[in-house]
């Protein structure tokens, strides 16, 4: 199967990049929302989670986003300890995942990590999604409004830079307001069918 990342810092508009794979009907997997998903129901992660960051970490069965976000992106540290507890479900479950993808031409994993956790290595081609900083900002914010600047801007600097990314990437889609997204990914789709049709009959 051909596996296409998307990834890009907070703010840059990944999840509207993968929304217009999915209108073409390419399987696309959440990987932040799986993870998520997997801090909820997997009681082993649910243990180290309250272990390392105390029980607030949880309200209740949901998982406090908020607090987790407050202090696990303040401290490298810690963030580094939360991205190992997390990275490694996550890539068990997209495995799993992938193999219920049968008959489609290729599939899509989005995730802000996906440079930093190593993951991009096990997938055959990555996009970037790049966007001005401030822009990003702005976009967080109107859309997590109990997340202040000062918590944005320290989640951003617990990622790689755009340029980093940008030098690893196999395609950049520029999502600045002002280029209009939906051409570039159309572009993009007609490669990806190419080039999972070639990786298909080399196999």
């Amino acid at each position: 199967m051909y596996k296409v990342g998307i990834t890009g810092g907070i703010g840059t508009g990944k999840s509207i990049v993968c929304s217009i794979f999915s209108v073409l009907g390419i399987p696309t997997y959440d990987a932040d929302a799986r993870s998520k998903w997997l801090t909820e129901q997997d009681p082993q992660i649910r243990k180290e989670l309250i272990a390392i960051f105390g029980s607030e970490v949880f309200i209740g069965e949901s998982l406090n986003r908020p607090f987790l976000a407050a202090v696990a992106f303040a401290d490298a540290t810690k963030t580094q300890t939360l991205n190992a507890i997390i990275h490694p479900a996550v890539a068990k479950d997209f495995a799993s995942w992938v193999i219920t993808q049968e008959g489609a031409p290729y599939v899509v994993k989005e995730a802000a990590l996906l440079f930093e956790s190593g993951s991009a290595k096990e997938l055959d081609s990555m996009i970037v999604v790049s966007a001005p900083l401030e822009l990003r900002i702005n976009r967080v914010m109107k859309r997590d409004p109990q997340r202040t600047e000062k918590q944005i801007r320290d989640i951003i600097s617990r990622q790689w830079s755009e340029e980093e990314k940008k030098a690893l990437a196999d395609h950049i889609v520029v999502n600045d307001d002002l280029q209009l997204v939906v051409p570039q990914v159309l572009g993009l789709h007609q490669q990806f069918l190419s080039n999972a049709l070639s990786y298909t009959n080399f196999s």
